[in-house]
């Protein structure tokens, strides 16, 4: 692969192409988020998806040479099935020791963070995000208390009404969770605000995530050399700001979309690292299967428009970090294998299965490093 001064991943959450060769371990063997919306709709437009071999990516391994770009397969090598441990091998990193996750989160961590924070929980369980909300969202507007509550994944969520607590009180609270929450390996605390009345309570776009500090990935390896690394959504999140140098919060894939195409069409070098959110938030989880394939249509609407600006010598991935299926029982991720797209100097190839989403983080150092110093850069494995 040719070196180039500009590269862009988008990571299309929790687009998964069938279970992975260890699904049963998760509960997970039959879930094929791609393939049950496409049973569902048979009807799905995506045309522009198709041509990169979207299709041809159902039976869980390349059935062809697509007509553009090239297409693979990845078989995660990390344990877990969450955004953080998808989005840091897509990096480079490979969790061997997957996150910890609660039924409810131990007394010692809860009165930790409400004697510092300075607050009182409500909830401490296990629950969807609208669930919870329904459940408890009133007594929460009349007490002011916030609600904590987790999911299968490895999260520490705290949902506040705007109007009860601000969301700069929120945010603070969930940083002091943050930093109670490494000792016991918890993947992600996220701010999950909500406005309405009872009954008709929504959370909104202000959602914020505070993750784990990741070890060195290739986004570290790109700083060191000078290569500037910006992250579109909620991507500087993932990583705690680790290797990014700039970031743009987006509120929804169209303004996740907006802005690729903002500073694409700027020419900045460097890598854009982008993460489009609405796929696995408001479909995945909610098991909306006719939204997610709206949303897939949407999404290859606007790729109609991008890939004429891509340039031969431009390097353009497109992957995902886990499944969702919204045909599969429960409300959780499910684990997948993923598609992952490559446009790079106008080729076509298959590139058949693959093993390890660091596939990406390689192709990142071999078009964007110097091949000495990619070859100096294995993927890395932690406990």
């Amino acid at each position: 692969m040719k070196t180039t001064s500009r590269a862009l991943v988008i990571v299309l959450d929790s687009v998964g192409v069938g279970h992975a060769p260890e699904a049963a371990d998760y509960g997970d063997e039959g879930a094929h988020t791609l393939g049950h919306i496409v049973e569902h709709h048979p009807g799905l437009k995506t045309p522009h998806l198709d041509r990169l071999g979207l299709r041809l990516a159902l039976d869980g391994a390349p059935a062809g040479v697509p007509q553009t770009g090239s297409l693979g397969v990845m078989t995660g090598r990390s344990a877990g099935k969450d955004t953080t441990t998808g989005h840091w091998e897509i990096a480079g990193v490979v969790l061997e020791e997957p996150f910890a996750t609660f039924e409810k989160f131990p007394p010692e961590l809860v009165g930790a963070i409400e004697r510092e924070a300075g607050v009182r929980f409500l909830g401490n369980q296990a629950a969807s995000g609208t669930a919870i909300l329904d459940q408890l969202g009133s007594e929460h507007v009349a007490s002011g208390n916030p609600i904590l509550y987790t999911s299968a994944d490895s999260v520490l969520q705290i949902a506040a009404h705007e109007d009860v607590i601000p969301l700069e009180r929120l945010y603070e609270i969930c940083r002091i969770a943050r930093g109670l929450a490494d000792a016991w390996k918890i993947g992600r605390v996220i701010a999950r605000p909500f406005t309405g009345a009872n009954g008709h309570f929504e959370r909104t776009a202000n959602r914020h995530d505070y993750s784990l500090g990741p070890p060195r990935t290739v986004l570290n390896e790109l700083q060191d050399a000078g290569i500037r690394v910006t992250g579109i959504g909620k991507v500087s999140d993932i990583f705690a700001g680790s290797g990014i140098a700039e970031s743009h919060p987006t509120k929804s894939n169209a303004h996740g979309m907006q802005t690729i195409d903002d500073l694409w069409e700027a020419g900045t070098r460097g890598l854009f690292f982008a993460n489009l959110v609405d796929f696995d938030m408001l479909y995945g989880h909610r098991r909306d299967v006719a939204g997610y394939a709206r949303a897939l249509e949407e999404f290859d609407v606007w790729l109609g428009t991008f890939l004429p600006k891509i340039r031969p010598d431009d390097l353009v991935i497109l992957t995902a970090d886990h499944g969702n299926d919204p045909t599969w029982r429960g409300s959780d991720h499910t684990r997948e294998r993923v598609p992952v797209f490559v446009l790079h100097e106008g080729r076509n190839e298959n590139l058949g299965g693959i093993d390890g989403f660091g596939f990406v983080a390689d192709a990142l150092r071999a078009s964007l490093l110097s091949s000495s110093r990619a070859a100096r850069s294995p993927l890395r494995t932690t406990k």
